[in-house]
């Protein structure tokens, strides 16, 4: 059984999860309506796999006996200054998530919930490549930035696909 703390917690993660869909559904918006369709479809299936995420949160709590509770969304931001900018931003909001999955790894080493330890080590192994992707991303931009080498990358990461994780 989950401690009230680490219940409370999982359950704001799963609001974490939600909202970082959110963000990047808003980000294919903005990369739509700038007719980068790459970059949206890149944004897009970033949106299922966070939601993918929030599900494994979702599961776990239940399967724990624990009782999940949902709490409202907050609006994303809805516009950003260049391709770069969303990036950089999508970027930032992966450190954001890194750092709240280390808490919750404190919480659970400090009550000794080997369980939770255990599942929440795919998601630190989890962040580390979601990290690195974005900051890869945002490199190429930065390299590419004002030429036609931004058209090719939109075109490359237009290429991913959604794969839900089996976990």
């Amino acid at each position: 059984m989950l401690s009230a703390k680490l219940s409370e917690e999982l359950n704001k993660q799963i609001n974490e999860e939600i909202y970082s869909a959110y963000l990047y559904f808003s980000m294919a918006a903005y990369f739509h309506a700038e007719n980068f369709s790459g970059f949206a479809r890149w944004m897009e299936v970033q949106a299922m796999e966070e939601l993918t995420h929030a599900k494994k949160f979702f599961d776990y709590i239940i399967e724990r006996g624990g009782k999940v509770t949902l709490s409202a969304i907050e609006k994303p931001q809805g516009e950003w200054k260049s391709a770069i900018d969303a990036f950089e931003a999508a970027y930032a909001h992966e450190q954001h998530v890194t750092k709240r999955i280390n808490h919750l790894m404190e919480i659970a080493i400090a009550e000794k919930d080997y369980a939770t330890i255990a599942m929440l080590q795919w998601f630190v192994t989890e962040q580390v490549e979601e990290e690195a992707t974005a900051s890869g991303i945002v490199a190429k931009l930065k390299m590419v930035s004002g030429t036609n080498g931004i058209f090719y990358l939109d075109k490359e990461l237009g290429t991913r696909t959604f794969e839900e994780h089996n976990h």
